[in-house]
């Protein structure tokens, strides 16, 4: 099975307001860089768009490191929420529907496809790949921002 290195980060302008998402993808020294937005979205929506497109450009089953600063998605696994969610029909420990939902489900999916494996690094620290990632969904996210001025 191929080893393959995700970075992945998310940015927004408001929340919500104009979002953009980056992800690196890293195999035998190979890199791949991903980038994509929405014009009215959340910050937690661009940090897992930033996985699940990276996951999604896969074109085989993969043991994938994903190393992010995002919390809410690194502890969706790290610390079983996935799995407390299922088994409460979708909903939180307070009896609220999960947000985002259709996109943990599609991650959810993915995990079943590859072996994955989660790293939480803090954000805006240095880390070189996390600092590529958060450079390339602030341009992304900076086309939207400028759509939205034009109108």
């Amino acid at each position: 099975m191929k080893e393959v290195d995700v970075f992945s980060d998310g940015a927004c302008s408001g929340n919500p307001g104009p979002g953009g998402w980056g992800s690196i993808l890293r195999f035998k020294g190979i890199e791949k860089e991903l980038s994509g937005g929405e014009p009215e979205t959340t910050n937690n929506r661009m940090e897992l768009l930033a996985v699940i497109n990276a996951l999604e450009s896969l074109k085989e089953p993969c043991k994938v490191k994903i190393t992010t600063d995002s919390k809410y998605v690194c502890d969706a696994f790290l610390k079983n929420w996935l799995t407390s969610w299922l088994n409460n029909g979708w909903k939180t420990a307070n009896k609220k529907p999960v947000k985002n939902k259709e996109l943990w489900e599609r991650l959810l999916n993915l995990s079943k496809k590859h072996e994955l494996s989660w790293f939480w690094i803090k954000g805006h620290a240095g880390h070189p790949e996390n600092e590529r990632c958060d450079k390339l969904a602030v341009e992304a996210r900076m086309k939207f921002s400028k759509e939205i001025k034009d109108q």
